[in-house]
């Protein structure tokens, strides 16, 4: 497998994540739910776009782990 195809399967676990933390903080703060409509699909997209460099980085390190 190489580090691309372990990124995108980490980059699905994470996205999903922080797409989900980002819909909650929007539904679960009531100045933002009044907008919950426009708000959840900017919190999802936004989720996972944050999760992509995190990915990488994660499965580079996964392929090449540093010796301690």
């Amino acid at each position: 497998m190489s580090t691309w195809q372990l990124a995108i399967v980490i980059w699905i676990i994470t996205g999903t994540t922080l797409a989900g933390i980002g819909i909650l903080i929007v539904v679960a703060t009531p100045q933002l739910d009044v907008n919950a409509m426009r708000l959840v699909p900017i919190a999802a997209i936004a989720g996972f776009v944050v999760a992509l460099l995190p990915s990488y980085m994660i499965a580079v390190n996964i392929k090449n782990p540093k010796q301690v």
